[in-house]
């Protein structure tokens, strides 16, 4: 397979950062980094532009640290309750998914994406639940939040005694 190096413009996802030179396969490269924009092919010239984009990413680092550490305070300082409708004995009806969870978190002023949020399988119960939510790659913060019953809870009938006939 042809590859090609290539110097990064913007960061990308499982590739690197801006100021990185990366070698890629051709057909990655020639459909989706160069017309985006996203890279371009490494010669004297883009090496020069190396350093001014190193610089750069630098300053995002640390602007995306300084906003993750301001997040991870106010999301350990939160208290989050989650209303269900529940069944007889307790039974929650439905889950609480990490989408249910996000819109609930945005309510209270934190925006987050589902990539952020570690809650891998739905809430199916009542009670207090944990999830980690990582906010950067160096933070991450365990969130605590509470699922609780938006209705009284009513016993189960028939888990008692046998009947008689």
């Amino acid at each position: 397979m042809a590859t090609i190096n290539l110097l990064l413009l913007k960061p990308v996802d499982n590739l690197g950062n801006e100021g990185d030179e990366v070698r890629v396969k051709a057909g990655y490269a020639r459909n989706y980094l160069l017309p985006r924009k996203i890279a371009l092919p490494v010669t004297r010239a883009t090496r020069r532009q190396v350093e001014s984009l190193r610089v750069a990413r630098e300053e995002r680092m640390r602007k995306e640290i300084a906003h993750a550490e301001e997040q991870a305070k106010k999301l350990a300082a939160m208290r989050l309750a989650i209303a269900v409708k529940t069944g007889p004995g307790g039974k929650v009806f439905g889950a609480v998914t990490a989408q249910n969870l996000i819109d609930r978190i945005r309510e209270e002023g934190i925006v987050l994406d589902r990539k952020q949020l570690a809650l891998y399988n739905p809430v199916k119960s009542l009670g207090k639940h944990t999830t980690r939510v990582r906010l950067h790659p160096d933070i991450s913060v365990d969130f605590e939040f509470e699922v609780v019953s938006e209705n009284p809870i009513e016993e189960e009938e028939g888990t008692g005694e046998a009947r008689e006939s």
